[in-house]
């Protein structure tokens, strides 16, 4: 048996994790996230306060998890930590304890791409969402399509341009008067709404745009933004038209996603699709995506908690790098901004 703790502090969660393969398949046994409330005052991540925060929360969700598994740290094979990527300062906490920890109980250290974490997250909610499949990762920094024929092998399909899915979502609740984040309260809002009042364009959804133009995959959302902020200021009763916004926002963005996604699963003939990310947690975005796909088509979607930043995906990503032979030096260092390994 092989038993990885994962480590999480790529932004403002502190998360650690224990995943392991005693019966074959990688199941979870403990998870703990702490999330740190205090950006909501700022409307945004501070970095700074992340990272003291970081400091202040590893060793005791560490402790917590460690507890949670009915283990001790003597049972640990190996230690997998986010490095990359992430708010640098965030990362170097996380990624230090990690470094200590592998050194003083001798245990290997296993380096893991945030976005390969996502990718993984849903495998352990459902052992079955395993390649072949097309995956789409959204969240606040990130909006991925991507065509994933094995574990470790990924052929990036489309970006977004500008914008990523969750940072829309956050950039219109605050036009909105709603609270950071704003993904979920925005999706709240926008059950209530028309969806006939504002229909905002469909952004780079063209119908006849070629295979092989870039833009038949790529996403971009800072358009769809401005259309929202002019319809804010251009509303005589902003309390009247706030629902119906939201629901033609939300409308656009997920149809977006999801044709794009479906174009993807259709040119590489995949009849699966794996969402990730915290924008995966919005119910009408896997609705609207099983809606599209049919029943030949299956669409997996993690659950909330394995959807947003935590550490039970980076130590599943770190049982597939640990069992395919990877360690991490000690002076591996934390960035900001890197390719997923083995991305075409």
């Amino acid at each position: 048996m092989t038993r990885i703790l994962g480590i999480e502090t790529s932004c403002d969660e502190t998360s650690a994790a224990i995943v392991d393969d005693a019966n074959g398949v990688p199941t979870l046994r403990s998870l703990v996230i702490l999330s740190q409330d205090v950006h909501r005052v700022f409307g945004g991540v501070v970095p700074e306060i992340a990272s003291r925060a970081h400091l202040t929360a590893i060793v005791p969700v560490v402790r917590e998890t460690v507890a949670q598994a009915a283990a001790t740290l003597s049972d640990l094979d190996a230690v997998a930590v986010t490095t990359e990527p992430g708010l640098v300062g965030a990362l170097m906490v996380g990624l230090n304890y990690a470094k200590g920890l592998s050194l003083a109980l001798d245990i290997p250290m296993i380096a893991v791409h945030h976005m390969e974490g996502h990718l993984f997250a849903t495998s352990l909610d459902d052992a079955t969402a395993e390649p072949p499949f097309t995956a789409l990762l959204v969240s606040g920094g990130h909006t991925l399509l991507l065509d994933v024929p094995a574990w470790g092998s990924y052929k990036l399909l489309g970006s977004t341009r500008d914008d990523a899915a969750g940072e829309a979502f956050d950039k219109v609740a605050k036009l909105l008067g709603l609270p950071y984040p704003g993904g979920r309260h925005v999706e709240a809002l926008a059950r209530d709404g028309d969806p006939s009042r504002f229909r905002f364009s469909r952004p780079m959804l063209h119908r006849n745009t070629p295979s092989d133009d870039s833009s038949y995959l790529d996403v971009s959302f800072s358009g769809l933004k401005t259309a929202v902020l002019n319809a804010v200021r251009g509303s005589t009763d902003i309390e009247r038209d706030r629902a119906d916004i939201a629901r033609g926002f939300q409308d656009a963005l997920i149809e977006t996603l999801v044709e794009k996604t479906a174009r993807a699963a259709a040119m590489f003939h995949r009849d699966r699709i794996v969402l990730g990310g915290g924008v995966a947690c919005n119910r009408t975005l896997i609705e609207a995506m099983r809606a599209r796909m049919g029943v030949h088509v299956e669409v997996f979607a993690p659950t909330p908690r394995l959807a947003t930043d935590n550490a039970a995906m980076i130590a599943r990503a770190g049982l597939f790098r640990y069992n395919h032979g990877e360690r991490a030096s000690l002076d591996h260092a934390a960035r900001a901004t890197a390719p997923l390994p083995g991305q075409e």
